[in-house]
């Protein structure tokens, strides 16, 4: 497959169907869908005001795609739905990373995925999530979400709150199992167990803190006070590791990220993180470079 291919398929291989029930908006993409692919890593990375160094990219909050449907307001890191940009396709097997606001009494309609592991992370509000396995539930900051989508899941997600926006951060990990058994999960975790620390939300074992996917990822929080500083430590040689900023500001060894910013690096086994504000909020997105 040439890079124009594997471009095409990245992009419309997304696949998602989203509506707004009040307003009957809807956006159209193809039904996900992983076929085997090259491997996947450096080469979408760089784009025009994005600062590249040996082994690392900076993505500027304002260099986001960004999508205003009225009740959905969406900022997009990678290429997803009409933002389209070749050179930020997905970093690894990170494909997604959505940083959304949902009006009250909005939401996504009823739409499908699969073969997609899809992590929701509220920042803001609740959501309440309904899909065609029978689950029916609400998820709030301090909780993740997880679906396998695997053979195939229909679900909705709504803001039922008539007073108040949701806002949550929606990422799409590409799964190294096809057509697993589709899977939900959520879970509540204790805030104060990530101040001034990393706290794993993630991993790709089922007994192991978090949730779990089908991908050799880990997901970790933390939220640190002015100056607190910590080590992370890939877990698997070869991983690499991408690092977005909720709230505040940090330094990642000498570059400095500022709220929503978004900075990947690979050829690495550990990295420093140190929080140059108050109550500055981090997730580390540790994840294989290459789809085997």
């Amino acid at each position: 497959m040439d890079r124009k291919d594997f471009i095409k398929k990245g992009l419309m291989r997304t696949g998602m169907f989203v509506a707004s029930a009040a307003m009957g908006e809807v956006l159209k993409n193809d039904i996900d869908e992983i076929k085997e692919l090259e491997p996947v890593g450096f080469n979408h990375l760089p784009n025009t005001e994005s600062k590249v160094l040996e082994n690392t990219v900076l993505h500027k909050a304002n260099t986001r795609g960004h999508a205003s449907h009225g009740w959905l307001d969406s900022h997009h890191t990678f290429s997803f739905a009409n933002y389209h940009n070749p050179e930020r396709m997905h970093f690894g097997v990170l494909r997604v990373l959505n940083d959304d606001r949902v009006d009250a009494g909005m939401g996504f309609g009823r739409h499908p995925h699969d073969n997609m592991e899809i992590i929701s992370i509220p920042l803001e509000g609740d959501l309440e999530h309904q899909d065609s396995m029978g689950n029916t539930a609400v998820i709030r900051k301090g909780d993740i979400q997880v679906m396998s989508a695997g053979t195939g899941i229909f679900h909705s997600e709504y803001n039922k709150n008539k007073d108040r926006l949701t806002k949550f951060l929606q990422i799409w990990v590409y799964p190294n199992k096809r057509n697993v058994t589709p899977r939900y999960d959520q879970i509540t975790l204790n805030q104060s167990d990530r101040h001034n620390k990393l706290q794993q939300i993630l991993s790709p074992n089922s007994d192991d803190e978090g949730v779990w996917i089908n991908q050799d990822a880990w997901f970790h929080l933390g939220t640190f006070d002015k100056d607190a500083n910590a080590e992370y430590s890939l877990k698997k040689s070869g991983n690499g590791i991408y690092a977005f900023v909720i709230k505040g500001d940090f330094s990642i060894g000498n570059i400095a990220l500022n709220e929503r910013d978004g900075l990947g690096i690979w050829d690495t086994s550990a990295i420093d993180i140190t929080a140059n504000s108050q109550d500055a909020e981090i997730l580390l997105m540790e994840v294989p470079m290459s789809l085997k």
